[in-house]
């Protein structure tokens, strides 16, 4: 099924693709900063990711769109789609209303998502549907990739592992850290 849904998606959605390179550093010390006062859950940085993509949908919602040959479909609630393996394949929870949700219900609702997709024990209305989705392989290493868009959504975004990389700033060279995120759309 995933296979013949991305095949149609690469045949009937012309995809082009959009790269940046972004600098995290004032994301990992936020971050840091918060999973210090934060009891229990600590906040990821797909955390972030999550809420920023949800923040973008918010203020171009264009982008949080469905195309179909009658017409272009927007969406006013903002249902981030989230890629996680499983064995013998993908599957994709939803945050639904990602827009109105903080980093820490957003990590939790995620954590508890992934685990339930894991054990097979998500319900239909929990995989099913969404308005953008997110692919992140970077605790695989993975630097960069061009994700396939999940039909009948218009994009997504691949997101990419955090590298220690040379950060040029007012003409000084010092070490930052960047991570690479695709953005495929329709």
């Amino acid at each position: 099924v995933i296979a013949s849904r991305l095949t149609e998606s690469k045949q009937n959605a012309p995809h082009f693709y959009m790269t940046v390179d972004c600098n995290i550093d004032a994301l990992k010390l936020v971050r840091k900063e918060l999973n210090e006062k934060v009891e229990g859950t600590k906040i990821s940085i797909n955390d972030f990711i999550i809420r920023a993509a949800a923040i973008a949908l918010e203020r171009v919602p264009e982008a949080n769109a469905s195309w179909t040959e009658e017409a272009t479909l927007l969406y006013k609630s903002i249902d981030i789609s989230v890629a996680v393996a499983i064995d013998g394949g993908l599957i994709t929870p939803i945050i639904k209303n990602a827009g109105a949700k903080g980093l820490q219900q957003i990590s939790s609702e995620m954590k508890d998502l992934a685990i339930r997709a894991r054990e097979g024990k998500l319900l239909p209305e929990e995989y099913q549907g969404g308005t953008f989705s997110i692919s992140n392989l970077g605790m695989y290493g993975i630097t960069e990739f061009a994700a396939i868009i999940n039909p009948p959504q218009s994009s997504i975004l691949a997101v990419g592992s955090i590298e220690e990389t040379p950060i040029v700033e007012k003409g000084i060279v010092a070490v930052g850290h960047t991570l690479k995120s695709t953005l495929p759309s329709t």
